[in-house]
């Protein structure tokens, strides 16, 4: 089974089927566990204010049913990090898996549809940190943040900052020692704070030796990154004809394996895989406008076998094309 909601109905559903569970902390009424709602999956978010503008998050989900969320564009106004011990995050930009974290900046959070599947079971831990906050801890007496951090920190028309990775063995051991805090009351948060701040920095740290160019395996020039995007672009102006990958390194005038090390560091997946998921989002917008067959938008979208188009669509959406152009016209009649 499917569900399909926009963010707003899920945070509907969410907030009308969540309820606060239980303190696990009987000396910390700012440490709640929600249940899930049963409805979506089985388990916790555990949910910790740590102090003003600092927010630490576990969650423990087994999903039982396969969950679409289509996002709007909207004002992303927090930082975020998340850590993922088990269970993988996809949206239209990110593909992040067990062992790997992804760090979103403030800013502009575009329009993207985010799905899970039943068989995922996660576990992570988000911290959510306002800008404030950061500021008071790396700005220069002149209010400015180190250069290698400013990308962070956007206005709300710009596109976030957004960057995936393999974590490191230290954001590793810190990330566990969140999870098996021993400690209650006010020496559990002073612990989870630091631990949490710890993470944050940790990320700082690796930010700039990636600026800095002291990471050799990790490092992206300025122009290099310039033109995986290129080549980025390159392939959505090209979904029926794609270039092969060596057409593709030498139009941007890179080696093909930097292009492929870049772009999976740029974007959290291989080129390919990023163009096959981007044709599957455009056929999904195009499903929900109701104009078009089946067989016209697999056309469109680049894909020359409709039987592997309907497999993959199924696949990623938990719905054929034609289930999903239905229940879309359905719940638009409603």
């Amino acid at each position: 089974m499917t569900i399909t909601l926009s963010q707003q109905a899920f945070d509907e559903l969410f907030h009308e089927m969540v309820e606060p569970s239980q303190h696990p902390d009987p000396d910390d009424e700012l440490d709640v566990v929600y249940k899930y709602p049963r409805r979506l999956g089985q388990g916790y978010w555990r949910r910790i204010e740590l102090r003003q503008g600092l927010e630490l998050i576990v969650g423990n989900v087994q999903m039982r049913t396969r969950m679409i969320i289509i996002q709007p564009e909207q004002e992303h106004e927090l930082l975020e990090y998340h850590f993922h011990f088990s269970g993988e995050h996809h949206d239209k930009y990110r593909t992040v898996n067990g062992g790997e974290y992804s760090f979103l900046g403030s800013g502009l959070d575009p329009k993207q549809t985010s799905y899970c599947s039943d068989q995922n079971s996660f576990l992570e831990i988000s911290i959510y940190m306002q800008p404030k906050l950061l500021y008071s801890f790396a700005a220069n007496p002149e209010g400015q943040l180190p250069q290698a951090l400013q990308p962070w920190i956007r206005p709300s028309h710009q596109t976030y900052y957004c960057r995936c990775g393999t974590a490191t063995p230290a954001m590793r051991t810190v990330a566990k020692q969140i999870i098996q805090c021993p400690y209650q009351g006010i020496t559990k948060r002073l612990y989870l704070e630091g631990k949490a701040l710890e993470l944050m920095g940790l990320l700082v740290a690796q930010e700039i030796e990636i600026k800095d160019g002291n990471n050799h395996l990790h490092t992206l020039k300025p122009d290099v990154v310039e033109r995986i995007y290129h080549a980025r672009d390159i392939l959505l102006k090209r979904l029926n004809n794609p270039p092969s990958f060596m057409e593709l390194s030498r139009a941007v005038g890179l080696n093909d394996y930097l292009l492929k090390q870049g772009f999976r560091q740029v974007f959290g997946t291989t080129a390919f895989n990023y163009l096959h998921h981007y044709r599957l989002e455009q056929a999904r917008e195009l499903l929900e406008t109701g104009d078009l067959k089946v067989s016209e938008i697999a056309n469109i979208v680049g894909f020359v076998s409709h039987s592997y188009f309907a497999t993959a669509f199924k696949k990623k959406f938990g719905l054929c094309p034609k289930q999903y152009q239905m229940q879309q016209k359905k719940s638009f009649q409603r």
